[in-house]
């Protein structure tokens, strides 16, 4: 029994008529009588009785006519709800915290300058919960600052970023041009939530170090580890992008890592079983405008090394 037998069968039923039903469903008659006699042996009952040259419905027919009028109603919802999904643009974005708080608003609206057709729907977490977004098909793609693991996600760099080590400039760091390694410890820290990629790569660095991290604060959110900075002679190892308009007004001193361990690249994960859309492949070209941070050309900041004087 199919979609065909049941339009057929309700045909017949309305019209009263094989060869009316064949003249409306565009078949020939004999296609009719087949779809009927399939249906009357796949059920095992009479759905029509010929009396006098006329066709009337039986007590069975009547019965399977209810259900196939209700079946055949929402198998046209199903087909118009899917046309309309084909033509509906819609791209689920994951982001990092740094991500999100730094880069996703614009580019968002980039995407919808470039496609005003577009839907977007943003999801902000951290590396491991985005993570889990993107395996269970919550999300469609993402941009994230750690190193995903996971084998069934494709993650491909985009976006170069690096941390650095800000200090407020009250902080006894902010009057020196050269920090060694070995003054981090001891020194309070606030710190990205477990599961950040900006946490993993400062803690593993400094484990490598064999420098113990004395975590003063800890919190997923952007402005919360600003304030610890600024107010409560925290140090803070994040994302400079973070830093932004703090370090053109002034505010926050910057010291960079000598030895270039704290880059690295902001990925753009999806699951490698997707299929590829168009809006991917804008945001991936999007994605290529937010390289630089010249922000940071005309400021004054220390070093971080591991050489000893």
């Amino acid at each position: 029994m199919t979609i065909r037998h049941l339009k057929i069968f309700v045909e017949v039923a309305d019209t009263g008529s094989m060869s009316t039903a064949a003249k409306n469903c565009f078949i020939s008659q004999p296609t009719v009588s087949q779809a009927i006699r399939e249906l009357e042996e796949h059920y095992g009952v009479t759905l029509f009785e010929r009396l006098s040259r006329r066709l009337f419905i039986t007590p069975a027919g009547s019965k399977l006519l209810s259900h196939a009028r209700l079946i055949l109603d929402q198998y046209h919802l199903m087909e118009e709800n899917m046309r309309q999904e084909k033509e509906f643009q819609r791209l689920r974005i994951g982001a990092t915290i740094t991500v999100g708080t730094c880069l996703l608003s614009d580019i968002i609206n980039d995407l919808h300058t470039e496609n005003p057709a577009l839907d977007t729907y943003a999801y902000v977490s951290n590396t491991s919960g985005i993570e889990e977004k993107l395996l269970d098909s919550t999300l469609d793609v993402a941009i994230v600052e750690g190193v995903v693991k996971h084998t069934e996600l494709v993650s491909i760099p985009v976006i170069r970023d690096f941390l650095v080590l800000a200090c407020s400039n009250t902080h006894p760091f902010a009057n020196r041009r050269t920090i060694h390694v070995s003054e981090l410890a001891g020194q309070p820290f606030v710190m990205r939530e477990q599961g950040s990629g900006t946490r993993e790569l400062f803690s593993s660095y400094m484990a490598k170090q064999n420098i113990p991290l004395t975590i003063a604060w800890e919190s997923d959110c952007p402005e919360a580890i600003r304030s610890a900075v600024l107010n409560n002679g925290c140090l803070a190892v994040i994302s400079v992008r973070l830093f932004e308009d703090l370090i053109r007004e002034g505010r926050i001193h910057i010291i960079k890592n000598q030895e270039s361990e704290w880059e690295r690249n902001f990925y753009l994960v999806y699951h490698k079983g997707r299929t590829a859309i168009p809006s991917m492949d804008l945001l991936r070209k999007i994605l290529t405008r937010y390289q630089g941070c010249n922000f940071l050309e005309n400021t004054v900041t220390g070093t971080l090394t591991r050489t000893l004087p």
